[in-house]
């Protein structure tokens, strides 16, 4: 036993079953997140539920299954309900979304089984995905064309013609608005700033004055007309509606302007939820979010979070490359030069919020104002650069994530052995030639290894982001058809803080639920799928210079 402990197998074995249960641990975690997130968009049966109130008073109440558990008699007793003696230990009660927000205080709620006198799983029951007020469940009666009921006895397939048309004109009015009347509006805001320009530095004469004036009127004209297309667009969207029976046995009616779709969940196939839950899973990906983030997609957190990464990482580059280089091939090997590497070290393991003040305090405040007073003195007081946004988030996130880069790079170049070196200089070229056609190639691999652990931790950072540039809903991508058409300027939505902003400042808690879990699963996939995409450039690059390490 002895001579086996002094083999060093058992801590070969211990260090193999520490690695096992992480990864274990770990692809259990990522399982449950994406169980729990991409179950959320699964078509749940609608059931209809014939209850009975403490009171005795009968009532029905349709919705869908969100969440069951067992709680003890006792506990519901102490709560003030009352039970036969027959009851059990235990009742079973359920979580139920019933939408209809317009007439029921909550979208979700409690019931108990032994309220429960029948549950059914009608096929007329349909429910309505609505762009605001959230679902909307009951049966459908009948179509409105015009405020005219329309003769049919397929309710389901009018009432799906008609919500295509009423989508199909909503998009064209959003994309009217945010494409034409937002580039009207960018001109003519330009527009003023020049006016205002020329006003500071006494060059707005009369002449200018008037071509001012002209263009300013062709713009509103522009606007005018493109604004009585968009309320032709709204208006020809609210021309139909449907009548549906709710819960309370009322009919209610819908325009289909604010339905995005209606499904009958109970007539549908195994196959057909299965393509309504890509189809499902497909919006919340290309779509914006709705109703405070708890409805709708993360389309401009995806964009946003992937936007500034690669920013941060063309930031981060060189700059962690030209420390590295500069510490390593041409730094004196004396006390100043340790104590530069051992601050470089230190750096990593500074708290990222530190790192988010020092971001709003001197890009922001400092650099940004600075930049304002010389550029665009003729937007102040309203700030261009003096606040946060894209650009200031970037740069905070390079500076926390220099480090890794120096730190790796400079281990890439220590392991290039002092004869390349040699050799190189020996057949003539110089130190700069041996290092950008040699050294930096060669440890290329080195590097990517550092931009892949930056990206890593920069991408889930969102402590420094709420104070340099993230916020809750922002109406415009960094990225638009607008001259110069980057706008590092503005702020931004991030994954991240779209989880912490749905699982924490969200109104209704049990719609965001699911919510966090999707949009964590989405943020681990997006990290994966950068991560994935730099090591696939590293093995590259390792097998391109392969030759020059042999």
């Amino acid at each position: 036993m002895g001579r086996w402990f002094k083999s060093g197998s058992p801590w070969i074995w211990m260090t193999g079953s520490a690695v096992s249960v992480s990864l274990i641990a770990v692809l259990g975690l990522l399982l449950l997140i994406a169980w729990r997130g991409l179950s959320y968009f699964w078509p749940a049966t609608i059931y209809q539920w014939q209850m009975q109130d403490d009171a005795g008073k009968a009532y029905t109440l349709i919705g869908e299954i969100h969440d069951q558990e067992q709680v003890p008699v006792e506990r519901l007793t102490a709560a003030g309900y009352h039970f036969d003696d027959d009851s059990g230990e235990f009742i079973t009660r359920y979580l139920v979304k019933t939408g209809n927000r317009e007439f029921v205080s909550l979208d979700f709620r409690w019931i108990l089984a032994s309220n429960i006198i029948s549950r059914s799983a009608p096929e007329n029951v349909a429910v309505f995905e609505r762009s605001k007020n959230g679902n909307f469940y009951g049966v459908p009666q009948r179509v409105l064309e015009n405020g005219k009921e329309i003769a049919s006895d397929d309710v389901a397939t009018v009432l799906e013609q008609h919500i295509a048309r009423a989508v199909a004109l909503n998009e064209q009015a959003v994309d009217l608005q945010k494409h034409d009347i937002g580039a009207i509006n960018y001109q003519m805001e330009r527009l003023r700033l020049k006016s205002r320009k020329y006003e500071l530095n006494n060059e707005l004469t009369d002449a200018r004055k008037a071509e001012l004036a002209a263009e300013q009127q062709t713009l509103q004209q522009q606007y005018q007309q493109l604004e009585q297309q968009l309320f032709a667009l709204r208006a020809d969207a609210a021309r139909d509606a449907v009548v549906v029976k709710d819960m309370r046995g009322q009919d209610v009616t819908l325009s289909l302007d604010t339905v995005l779709d209606a499904t009958y969940v109970n007539r549908l196939s195994t196959m057909q939820k299965l393509a309504t839950w890509f189809s499902r899973v497909g919006h919340f990906v290309s779509d914006e979010p709705r109703e405070a983030n708890t409805e709708g997609g993360v389309f401009p957190a995806i964009f946003g979070t992937v936007f500034m990464v690669l920013l941060m990482a063309v930031i981060v580059t060189p700059f962690g490359v030209i420390a590295a280089v500069y510490l390593h091939e041409y730094a004196h090997k004396g006390w100043l030069t340790r104590i530069i590497r051992i601050a470089v070290i230190n750096l990593a393991g500074v708290p990222s919020i530190v790192y988010g003040v020092f971001g709003l305090g001197f890009f922001v405040y400092m650099l940004g104002g600075s930049i304002d007073r010389l550029f665009y003195p003729e937007a102040l007081p309203s700030p261009t650069f003096g606040s946060p946004g894209m650009l200031w988030s970037a740069l905070t996130l390079a500076i926390l994530t220099l480090p890794v880069v120096i730190v790796s790079t400079e281990e890439g170049l220590s392991r290039i052995p002092a004869s390349v070196r040699q050799g190189s200089l020996a057949l003539g070229a110089t130190k700069a030639e041996t290092l950008y056609r040699i050294i930096l190639p060669m440890a290329s691999p080195a590097i990517m290894t550092g931009l892949i652990l930056a990206v890593a931790r920069a991408a889930g950072e969102v402590a420094p982001l709420m104070l340099v540039g993230v916020v809750k809903l922002a109406p415009n991508l960094p990225v638009d058809m607008n001259f110069p058409f980057v706008h590092l300027e503005r702020k931004f939505m991030h994954l991240g803080f779209h989880i912490y902003d749905v699982g924490f400042q969200s109104p209704n808690v049990e719609a965001a639920r699911p919510l966090v879990y999707a949009t964590s699963f989405l943020l681990v996939t997006v990290i994966v799928t950068l991560n994935l995409t730099a090591i696939s450039v590293r093995n590259h690059l390792r097998e391109k210079y392969r030759s020059l390490e042999n």
